[in-house]
């Protein structure tokens, strides 16, 4: 009698020890399969950070080949390998008294760039840069950086 009883208990353990391995398999699966998500999110997430930068460098080209003046204003949409953008500059004010420069001779012109980059899943990053263009004033035509700084280039 003893021996059927202890052929019992060793098919009940068995059963429970098997169904404690596939209760640690499918969660190992679960958090493998989050893992991979994440993961991809992650991936996503520094392509629009890319394509939002691409965003701002396409604006400060366009700074370059504009006027610069008061009425500035770019927009600037595409599409790169990363992703998608939206990216536009806006005049925000001038200096005159710019540190480290000669009094009257330069003057700066502020702007602020927003851009916005795009990926898959719905992944967006939005990124804000300040750049200031530095001009020369009255007689100088030319200049030229010196040490720290710019000053007028001699004939």
């Amino acid at each position: 009698m003893r021996r059927t009883s202890s052929r019992g208990v060793a098919l009940i353990v068995t059963l429970v020890l098997l169904l404690l391995v596939t209760l640690l398999a499918t969660t190992g699966m679960r958090i493998s399969t989050a893992e991979v998500a994440m993961a991809g999110n992650e991936q996503f997430h520094r392509q629009a950070m890319d394509a939002a930068s691409a965003g701002v460098e396409a604006v400060i080209a366009q700074l370059a080949k504009s006027g610069l003046d008061r009425s500035t204003s770019i927009t600037v949409a595409d599409t790169t390998a990363s992703g998608d953008y939206l990216a536009s500059a806006r005049y925000v004010g001038e200096s005159r008294s710019v540190p480290g420069f000669s009094a009257g001779k330069f003057s700066v012109r502020h702007f602020e760039i927003e851009s916005t980059g795009g990926a898959a899943r719905d992944a967006s990053d939005d990124q804000a840069q300040g750049v200031m263009v530095v001009s020369s004033t009255g007689d100088v035509e030319t200049f030229a950086r010196r040490a720290g700084g710019l000053t007028e280039s001699e004939p």
